[in-house]
């Protein structure tokens, strides 16, 4: 599928919060210069053709009381990655389970990133999330400050 401008267009703003209004397709559909259906087919059409992966919502989580997060990051052996990955990425309290490769001084090929109320749940999170994987070599990197945080930004409005 070949984006017109139309589809960056659409795609921009689509990057960005949602109107907060009882109907914010309608609101960004209008702004496209479409009918609501239209910009519902155009999403759909992204997500068939996989330019879209999916749409989701941002949880401002310090504001939601979670003020607590950290990187676990897992030593697992190769052929356990997929098995891991899959349970690790069924805890609530997970928001991003990542492959990356090991080096001679870093065995850690699975990393989650977890967010709780305290240092102290997540620990607990990730001795469960261990409990539940038989993985037990990993390490707790907890957060100390946030220097950025925005979502990708691929089309500019």
């Amino acid at each position: 599928m070949r984006l017109t401008k139309l589809d960056k267009k659409i795609i921009a703003r689509l990057q960005g919060d949602l109107p907060l209004c009882p109907a914010p397709y309608a609101a960004v559909a209008e702004e496209a210069g479409i009918t609501e259906t239209e910009l519902l087919q155009k999403i759909e059409a992204y997500l068939d053709s996989g330019i879209l992966r999916r749409m989701g919502t941002i949880l401002r989580h310090h504001q939601a009381g979670f003020t607590a997060n950290a990187i676990c990051a897992w030593k697992v052996p190769q052929g356990k990655i997929a098995e891991a990955g899959r349970v690790f990425a069924t805890f609530p309290q997970t928001s991003h389970v990542y492959q990356r490769p090991t080096y001679p001084d870093w065995p850690y090929s699975l990393f989650t990133m977890l967010h709780g109320r305290s240092d102290e749940e997540l620990e607990m999170t990730a001795r469960e999330m261990s409990a539940s994987t038989g993985l037990t070599d990993y390490a707790l990197l907890h957060s100390t400050r946030e220097f950025k945080k925005t979502s990708m930004n691929y089309f500019p409005c």
